[in-house]
């Protein structure tokens, strides 16, 4: 069984160096240019672009055709492929794989929308590459898969809310309400619509960095062991910040630090930090 996925998750590069996993990327248009992401630009390259300029970036998923390539591409050596892919309620990346997909009868694709991105969507990739690495069969996967996204949740804040406005990810109005009152919002993802959610306001970023840990603390109690990951799109010294505040809180098994990649980071910016986090009991065992 072949993994195809897009590049709407985030990871370390230490959690998928042993595991074969085929992605297309999204794209972005930044000053008439266009990148694939983590292909033509990386994280820190982008962010830097950003602060060089006032065009504001555009993305786009890519076509069924796209899709439809890779997947024939693999069929030639193996016919089972689990294709997973980034919130079809952020996106349409998902759609564009399930219009490719129909278009084939020679071969099993199973397709899996994780209802969400970056790290927590990196977490149902890793845990799928190792299954299919230990070739569980399919239908163990999926069910792991949705433990995964069941016991996970991620939260995230950001210093600057015209790209979100700008992408179309926020309603414009509360996104103009906000930057107008300086208001910083703590965002989730719904796991039933799959769209973001806010979960809280704080009068300041340095407020909101704080103010998600606390945020946690209405999902656990003080105290609990959890197994957490941090993201940050160019903003290191926030992220080392947010780690303090939540080592304060919780009892935490930090695993490695990852960059936003370009595609989310078009849709915030630079400056955003989050979690991504599970309660360790709560965690299914991963071969």
């Amino acid at each position: 069984m072949q993994i195809v996925t897009d590049s709407g998750f985030d990871l370390s590069p230490q959690q998928l160096k042993d595991h074969k996993v085929h992605q297309l990327p999204l794209k972005i248009v930044l000053s008439g240019t266009t990148y694939r992401s983590g292909i033509d630009i990386q994280s820190e390259e982008f962010y830097h672009l950003l602060e060089n300029t006032e065009d504001m970036p555009t993305t786009s998923v890519p076509s069924p055709g796209e899709f439809l390539e890779i997947y024939k591409q693999i069929i030639e050596k193996d016919p089972d492929i689990l294709s997973i892919h980034i919130s079809s309620g952020l996106s349409g990346t998902y759609n564009a794989a399930l219009t490719a997909a129909k278009q084939i009868t020679d071969a099993n694709i199973t397709l899996v929308d994780t209802r969400t991105l970056s790290a927590e969507m990196g977490w149902q990739i890793e845990a799928a590459a190792r299954a299919v690495k230990a070739g569980w069969p399919l239908e163990r996967i999926l069910d792991l898969l949705n433990q995964v996204r069941d016991c996970s949740e991620m939260v995230f804040t950001l210093p600057d809310l015209s790209y979100l406005i700008h992408g179309g990810r926020i309603s414009h109005l509360k996104g103009l309400m906000a930057s107008l009152l300086n208001i910083k919002p703590i965002i989730g993802v719904d796991k039933s619509t799959g769209k973001y959610q806010d979960l809280k306001k704080s009068r300041t970023f340095k407020r909101a960095i704080k103010d998600i840990p606390v945020y946690m603390t209405s999902k656990f109690k003080e105290g609990t062991h959890l197994r957490v990951q941090a993201g940050h799109a160019g903003n290191p010294e926030a992220l080392a910040q947010l780690r303090q505040a939540t080592d304060a809180l919780f009892k935490c098994e930090w695993l490695p630090d990852c960059s936003i990649s370009p595609v989310l980071g078009a849709h915030t910016g630079r400056g955003l930090v989050g979690l991504a986090f599970t309660p360790i009991a709560n965690w299914p065992e991963l071969p």
